[in-house]
This record gives structure tokens, C-alpha cells and sequence, in this order.
């Protein structure tokens, strides 16, 4: 098993019938495990996949389907164990390497043109599709990065507030406690000559 790709269902794009092909698989215990390690979850309780690939003109393959897994996270509120449900359709177009850049051509140019934008086509490696890594890919990112539970409620730290942390409370310590001090002499006011 590829550590970087623990969920492996390749198909030869060359075997697959002109009425098209369903295939339908659920992950091993050992791969789930693999996955869970590489997608830094607490564990993945089940995964299953199920597609049908249709061949498009120009070698391409039309792949539809919908994945779907039960993957055990930790709340990033109360850090309790959760169990999370993920449920993906997925409606994609492989196409050889070839013609990948002239098909995502006409994806910016939709875009451009405030079309519906289709998604640009994924690449058939060596004549092969593997959904199972498709698969992975799809579960992936539909994991939560912030799971929680339904009831749970972030509440802040409530600090008591310090007087001392006063932003003025440096100034009020300059001042004095009020008396008045000694009183200065003005040298402008004049005196007699006994110095009164």
C-alpha cells in the first residue's frame, strides 16, 4: 500500500465498455486506518464509493458518482470524540494529459463570459483512472476543519479586571493626594526693601 495513496481502484480507460461501467467499493479496515493517519483524523469508521464511467468523444471519460464515510474527529470545542457524516456527489471529466490545456481554455472562457463555469477536466494518468484515489481526494476535502459538536457553545475566558491595568492608572499615580505644596514666589512682583 502507497502511503500517499492508501485507497487505490485504478481503471484502464481502454477496458471500459461503450455502455459505459459501474463500479461500486468500500475501504478496508487497513486503508481506513492509512487514510485517518494521512488526513490527521481521529480514526475513519467507514468509506464507500460508488461511480459510473461513461467514454466521451476524444478519449474522454465522463465519471459521476457519489462518495460517502462516517469519520471520527475530536470537537474543537469541548475536545469530545465526534463522529461526522460526509456525503459528496461528484460529476467530473477525465480527459489525456493532451488536451488538458485546450479544455481548460474553454473553462476561462466561460468564466469570461458569465457562463455556467464547468469544471476544468482532471488528467487520465498512463490510461488509467483510479477512483480510489478520486475517492480520497473527494473525502478529503469534505472533512471539517473545525468540528463540533451540535450543542456545543464557545464561551470566552472571563478575566477579573485589574484596576493597576487601568490604561490611565500610570497617570492617576503622577498626581498628587491633593494638598496644596509650598507656594512659590513670583519674581515679577516687587518687593520693599526689607524684602517683604
Amino acid at each position: 500500500m502507497n502511503p500517499a495513496d492508501p485507497w487505490r481502484v485504478p481503471v484502464v480507460v481502454a477496458q471500459i465498455p461503450d455502455t459505459g461501467l459501474h463500479r461500486a467499493f468500500e475501504a478496508s479496515e487497513a486503508t481506513r486506518g492509512a487514510m485517518a493517519d494521512l488526513a490527521g483524523l481521529r480514526e475513519i469508521v467507514s468509506a464507500c464509493a460508488s461511480f459510473d464511467l461513461q467514454n466521451k468523444s476524444g478519449g474522454r471519460v465522463h465519471v459521476t458518482g457519489a462518495v460517502r464515510a462516517l469519520v471520527g474527529q475530536t470537537c474543537v470545542v469541548t475536545l469530545d470524540p465526534i463522529e461526522n457524516e460526509i456525503d459528496e456527489v461528484i460529476d467530473l471529466m477525465f480527459a489525456p494529459p493532451e488536451q488538458i490545456p485546450s479544455l481548460s481554455a474553454l473553462t476561462e472562457e466561460a468564466a469570461n463570459d458569465d457562463e455556467e463555469i464547468p469544471d476544468p477536466p482532471e488528467p487520465i494518468v498512463n490510461g488509467v483512472i483510479d477512483l480510489g484515489r478520486l475517492a480520497t481526494d473527494v473525502l478529503f476535502l469534505a472533512i471539517d476543519p473545525y468540528p463540533r459538536r451540535n450543542d456545543a457553545v464557545f464561551e470566552p475566558p472571563v478575566e477579573a479586571i485589574d484596576p493597576a491595568d487601568h490604561p490611565f492608572a500610570a497617570l492617576k499615580a503622577l498626581q498628587t493626594d491633593g494638598e496644596p505644596g509650598p507656594a512659590k514666589k513670583d519674581p515679577k512682583v516687587p518687593r520693599d526693601d526689607k524684602g517683604r
